[in-house]
């Protein structure tokens, strides 16, 4: 399997994860950007995780992947996804 073929199960793999949680409870993880290893068939990956807007109706948010090594991890697998939040009561 190619090296971007691994990175790119593992970010999908995360963004599910993150993107399972409320709004609540991302803004909560995410008050500094997250940055974790993980391991997936014996090798491991770095992991990014980052708030990138946090409006009155949704947060935005941002997973990157790589291997951490050099020259490829300059430019890591991406994704980002929005999460709604709850409709405040007037």
């Amino acid at each position: 399997m190619s090296d971007r073929k691994a990175w790119l199960e593992v970010l999908a793999a995360e963004t599910r994860r993150w993107s399972s949680m409320s709004s609540g409870e991302l803004l909560s993880e995410l008050h500094d950007a997250q940055s974790y290893e993980v391991e997936r068939d014996s090798k491991k990956y770095q992991v990014e995780v980052e708030l990138l807007e946090d409006t009155d109706t949704y947060v935005h948010v941002m997973v990157a992947v790589d291997d951490g090594l050099l020259p490829a991890s300059i430019s890591p697998v991406t994704a980002t996804f929005t999460c709604a939040k709850p409709h405040s009561v007037r």
